[in-house]
């Protein structure tokens, strides 16, 4: 199965705030599955100073259609000025599985 598919990434405040958006993303039908990992450290610039935030990372699972819904909704649920929303290819997987997220999705 070759279909556009996106593995989207964001990290969020804490893991309340993760599994709020994730829930509300699976549940709007934006994503087939969201994985949230906690424990990750962001080293990065802001206002022109370095900061260090422990954060919970997303891993969302959608078809390439539904970024731009995603993107937006993301930005309506989050609570940062500027969320990271970063999409990656999905270039290959199991077929099942692509499948899969393609019937969540729509």
């Amino acid at each position: 199965m070759r279909a556009n598919y996106n593995l989207v990434l964001c990290t969020c405040p804490d893991q309340d705030t993760a599994i709020g958006i994730g829930e509300r993303l699976v549940e709007e039908r934006l994503a087939a599955c969201v994985n949230l990992l906690p424990g990750v450290t962001s080293l990065y610039r802001w206002q022109g100073k370095l900061q260090r935030d422990n954060e919970n990372l997303l891993l969302i699972k959608t078809i390439g259609d539904r970024f731009e819904a995603l993107s937006t909704r993301l930005r309506q649920l989050h609570p940062y000025d500027l969320p990271e929303i970063i999409a990656v290819p999905i270039t290959d997987g199991l077929p099942d599985y692509l499948s899969w997220v393609t019937e969540c999705t729509n």
